[in-house]
């Protein structure tokens, strides 16, 4: 599959963190799906099966964690890679989130001149 081809889904509350990580990925060629809670992105993960799934740790309501587990849980949707994006930075937070099942982490604030490579090479791996 061509990554500009490639369907992600952004599950993310902040409308500016939302913004911008949706018009770098669609600049690139991606096609965009947005979910602002964590129930939303698993329903839309459910009906759409995105490519990759860029999920927010902090979500109101159900956080990332608990999407994610719900995520796995399900066969439709347990093998899409879900990256943690999110602004939890801390030493150990990379850890806790690879070690709850996300694939890889991203922190915020995104790096803008590396977003789109980063992404392609989830999507590659």
């Amino acid at each position: 599959m061509s990554t500009s081809c490639a369907t992600i889904l952004i599950v993310e509350d902040n409308a500016l963190n939302l913004e911008l990580a949706t018009d770098l990925l669609a600049v690139c060629g991606y096609t965009i799906r947005q979910a602002r809670t964590g129930e939303e992105g698993v329903r839309l993960a459910l009906g759409e099966s995105p490519d990759l799934i860029l999920m927010d740790l902090r979500l109101p309501g159900m956080d990332g964690y608990a999407a994610l587990r719900c995520l796995r849980a399900d066969p439709r949707t347990a093998h899409i890679p879900t990256v943690a994006l999110t602004a939890q930075a801390m030493m150990g937070d990379e850890a806790a989130a690879l070690q709850a099942g996300f694939n890889s982490y991203i922190p915020k604030p995104i790096d803008t001149r590396m977003f789109c490579q980063t992404v392609a090479g989830l999507l590659d791996s």
